[in-house]
């Protein structure tokens, strides 16, 4: 699986031959394709959902199933909304506008907080789905963030690949970036996100981001690189229409690994460039291909529900408790 003779490997572990940085990198590459623990995880990290009704009570008790007395109320709003209520992390905008509705916003830390509560409620991700599409909810947005925990993706090859024609797509736009240079106002978390790759326009419906979490976490939490358990993330963007017929898919199948990769090998394939022979026919790249799906166990969409720690309850009463 590493590339090498089994005698060649022998030499190396019995110190004849010196381990290189490169081979060092080989036989970890390998072992991680060995290890039981999967190394990919897949998770909703943005909903956006319009409801076509001003009844921000139903949306809240029947939909969210939650205690509007919980709710922080705010005569402000954004999108151009004129008020919204919120609770954590978990928005609603609303406006006596009918066409405007009830907005539904759930960025990264919302996605988590939802699923406490989901859990707590017996539900899942595509029972709540299915309700909001009963409903007459709207799909605005839906990210899909796969985590690549052991470095599957190496951001920087990746990027060399576009430059070098190997990146097959339907997409006609990509752009990199260094860490430290990315345009921050794109991005919901502001932090330095280090090597980023964008394929797709953002502007379009359908785009992918492709970033070095372990930077991103660094930023933000100061954990070390080397010890973060998110190495890199792979994150599906859809808007609207494309976002409805993802949550469609979704709820046909209850199979997100179908759905995301569908959508990914649909706009994308890496490959290795061979002279010679006719592009659309040159191989995949070995690691993408390790990516998509081959030898590799199935992927299941992931709940990570925050957990209660002493810090969340701080940051609670600072937010929630103290304005009131």
């Amino acid at each position: 699986m590493a590339g090498m003779s089994r005698e060649h490997l022998s030499r190396i572990q019995s110190g004849k031959v010196k381990l290189t940085k490169e081979v060092k990198e080989q036989l970890t590459v390998a072992l991680e394709k060995l290890n039981p623990d999967n190394p990919l995880e897949m998770l909703f990290d943005y909903v956006r959902i319009r409801f076509p009704t001003t009844d921000v009570k139903h949306v809240i008790r029947d939909i969210l199933k939650l205690n509007m007395d919980f709710m922080l109320h705010e005569d402000f709003g954004f999108y151009s909304y004129t008020e919204h209520y919120y609770i954590g992390d978990i928005f609603l905008l609303t406006s006596a506008d009918e066409e405007k509705g009830v907005l539904l916003e759930l960025k990264g830390k919302g996605c988590r907080q939802m699923e406490s509560y989901l859990l707590a409620q017996e539900r899942s991700w595509y029972d709540f789905l299915m309700d909001c599409l009963v409903d007459g909810g709207v799909m605005k947005r839906l990210d899909l963030a796969i985590n690549d925990k052991v470095g599957i993706l190496d951001i920087p090859e990746l990027t060399r690949k576009c430059n070098n024609e190997e990146c097959i797509s339907v997409f006609r736009s990509y752009k990199s970036y260094a860490s430290g240079e990315l345009i921050k106002n794109h991005e919901q978390d502001k932090a330095d996100m280090g090597h980023t790759l964008y394929i797709g326009s953002l502007k379009s419906e359908v785009y992918f981001c492709i970033y070095e979490k372990a930077y991103e976490q660094y930023a933000k939490l100061g954990i070390p690189i080397e010890e973060t358990s998110v190495k890199n993330r792979f994150e599906i963007r859809l808007k609207n229409e494309r976002a409805y017929y993802a949550v469609r898919d979704l709820l046909t199948y209850y199979d997100a690994e179908r759905t995301a990769f569908s959508i990914i090998n649909r706009y994308i394939r890496f490959v290795d460039k061979e002279d010679d022979v006719r592009r659309s026919e040159w191989e995949t790249n070995e690691r993408w291909a390790w990516f998509i799906g081959e030898n590799r166990t199935a992927l299941k969409l992931t709940t990570k529900p925050e957990p209660y720690t002493l810090e969340r309850t701080l940051r609670w009463v600072a937010r929630q408790v103290a304005p009131t």
